[in-house]
């Protein structure tokens, strides 16, 4: 506390610390201004490859500039201390929030995701693969701002992820299976993380849970993430979709990058309803109101400190949530008796005698009362929700003042999504402020894919998702009998059995092919009517090009003639400017193999004439007079001299 560091960071106080630095509050006192000062553990510092590849990484992170991206301003060495010095955001750790909220609103959601996206896609366009996305690396500003951390440094760390322990197992929830498999890692690890926070902000929980690492590197490796619908009744299916993307176990099943999941989210957020984004999750608990009324997401206090020594324990930190204070049953004394009238030695014997009586029979009352609290009052009796649909069923028990968990499980006999049993039973006593376990139907245990070709894409995607599949990839192909925008095949294919809640991967129709008719020379006008006629749209490039074609004509054309494409598809053409003039050399006298070069280089086509007898390999004459311009692409003659 107080400590200057490289003579001019004063730490002020501890923030955090892991297992490769701790995070300090300090001032610069050069600037004047708050920062952040993350300082390597001394144990890492003495090792000088690692110090290397340390510093390599941050003045990587610090040429990247955005605003949701948490800035690195320096870099430095004080004897065995290294440190960067970062832009210091007051405020708090989405993980900090999901522990207070449990859950959140697809809209507020959306609103945190669509930033990490942002700062995400300018770094993997920088080059730059965070590695190791999770709620703990995302700041939530007072001001609302969200900024990612630890970009690029986490690649200067060997994090133990196979460690059994509790923060470990936070880490392995967020990792794409190539990581856990193959250790590779490239933009989609980040994109299959950025999935799973967005399934953990929608439900409140992670998709893969286990006791032991390696349950979850199994349901990593080995199952899909399960849709948030299924634990969020009413979630729009989008926001399904956009999980199931973002998580596809497959990497080439994934965008390609954060910029392509970003595009991806607002397309998602612009077809839902404000009712959609607006749907609160039953995981959601109401944030505690602070002194003005407003709701309050308490900060994570955290203790001041001094520099850490070799062997220093990782900061433990706890939430501080408001818990509300408990009900109180009001206890009633009894009321004294009042003095006797003076001049008076009592109340009369047959007015005692009717009180007596009076206070037996309330007595009595108030046992019976008291037995009947005891063994019927407190209770409520279980109501049907059998066969409901899960949503109906949820707010008759709440109605009633019960708490619900849902649990799934397979039935071939109940509808998907309806209640198949519940616990305590139908009927049963449960306290009036107990929870009811409700088991819903994930229909049978296998599922047939049902045979889709010719089936529009939107109605294929319906009668998968009723089935309890999810509607994945979809890929695009020509075919001569399947109308464009229909489904030609499913992956797996018709009449395989899978489990509910499987991939499905679409091929969609582009409709019958088409060649792509040549118009290379034409004039404007006729080529568009040329390829509009075919069933092409049109688009002519911004700039004309040099070209052995007349001015005005097409120049270039793309796709080329001859090329497959559907119809609809959009064919552009580039104008020509004519031909570009190019001044002649002179090569007479010239060996004709460097003749040939010059010319060539200039862009001339070269056409070389020899004598009958004994020619020669000097040049003679040249068809073009030197100094004379030419067509750049036009053909020069050029004539060797003979032996006669």
């Amino acid at each position: 506390m107080g400590q200057l560091l490289d003579g001019r960071y004063r730490v002020q106080a501890r923030i955090a610390a892991g297992g490769m630095a701790t995070v300090y509050q300090a001032t610069d006192t050069r600037l004047d201004r708050v920062l952040a000062l993350k300082v390597m553990h001394p144990t890492l510092s003495t090792d000088g490859a690692f110090v290397d590849r340390f510093i390599r990484e941050a003045k990587s992170v610090a040429r990247l500039s955005h605003p949701n991206v948490v800035g690195v301003f320096d870099q430095g060495t004080d004897g065995t201390y290294v440190y960067l010095a970062m832009e210091y955001v007051a405020g708090c750790t989405l993980r900090d929030v999901l522990r207070e909220r449990g859950a959140l609103q697809p809209r507020a959601a959306l609103d945190i995701l669509e930033p990490i996206l942002a700062a995400l896609g300018a770094a993997h366009r920088a080059g730059l693969v965070h590695r190791d996305m999770k709620p703990e690396n995302v700041l939530i500003g007072d001001d609302g701002r969200v900024k990612v951390a630890d970009f690029g440094l986490v690649r200067a760390v060997d994090t133990h992820t196979t460690a059994s322990t509790g923060s470990v197992l936070g880490t392995v929830s967020y990792l794409a299976p190539e990581q856990m498999e193959h250790g590779t890692a490239d933009a989609r690890v980040d994109v299959y993380a950025c999935g799973v926070v967005l399934y953990e902000m929608l439900t409140g929980t992670k998709p893969h849970t286990g006791g032991s690492v390696a349950q979850i590197l199994y349901q990593h490796l080995h199952e899909d993430v399960l849709p948030p619908s299924g634990l969020v009744p009413g979630l729009a299916p989008q926001l399904d979709d956009l999980v199931a993307l973002a998580c596809a176990r497959d990497p080439q099943h994934r965008p390609q990058d954060a910029v392509a999941l970003l595009s991806h989210a607002q397309e998602a957020r612009a077809q839902l309803t404000e009712a959609q984004l607006d749907v609160v999750p039953p995981q959601a608990r109401e944030v505690p109101a602070g002194g003005d009324g407003t709701e309050r997401t308490d900060v994570i206090p955290r203790p001041d400190g001094a520099l850490p020594g070799a062997g220093e324990a990782e900061l433990h930190r706890t939430s501080r949530l408001e818990v509300p204070p408990e009900e109180r049953t009001t206890r009633l004394r009894p009321v004294p008796d009042e003095p006797a009238a003076p001049g008076r030695r009592g109340v009369p014997r047959r007015r005692r005698g009717l009180l007596t009586v009076i206070a037996a029979v309330l007595l009595a009352l108030g046992l019976g009362a008291g037995v009947w609290y005891i063994n019927y009052g407190q209770f409520t009796a279980v109501p049907a929700v059998l066969d409901m649909p899960q949503a109906k069923a949820e707010k008759t028990l709440r109605d009633e003042g019960l708490g619900v968990k849902v649990v799934r499980g397979f039935s071939s006999n109940v509808d998907r999504g309806h209640v198949m049993k519940t616990d305590p039973a139908t009927g049963k006593q449960i306290r009036g402020t107990g929870t009811v376990t409700l088991t819903v139907s994930r229909g049978p245990d296998h599922v047939t894919v049902p045979d889709l070709s010719g089936t529009p894409l939107a109605d294929a995607k319906r009668k998968l998702r009723d089935l309890g599949l999810i509607p994945s990839t979809v890929t695009r192909a020509f075919d001569e009998e399947v109308a464009k925008g229909s489904v030609i095949r499913t992956d797996p294919p018709s009449g395989n059995e899978r489990r509910p809640d499987t991939a499905v991967g679409l091929t969609i129709s582009r409709g019958a092919p088409v060649d792509v008719p040549g118009v290379l020379g034409s004039e404007r006008a006729d080529a568009a009517d040329t390829l509009r006629a075919a069933g092409f749209h049109v688009r002519f490039a911004d700039q004309p090009v040099f070209s052995t074609q007349d001015k005005g004509t097409v120049a270039r054309q793309n796709p080329a003639e001859g090329t497959r494409g559907g119809k609809g598809d959009t064919v552009t053409l580039t104008l020509s400017k004519g031909p570009e003039m190019v001044p002649v050399p002179d090569v007479t006298g010239k060996n004709v193999d460097d003749a040939k070069k010059q010319l060539t280089d200039l862009g001339f086509q070269v056409e070389v004439k020899k004598p009958f007898f004994f020619p020669k390999d000097t040049v003679d004459t040249q068809s073009v007079e030197p100094g004379k311009k030419a067509p750049k692409g036009g053909t020069i003659t050029i004539e060797l001299k003979g032996a006669l």
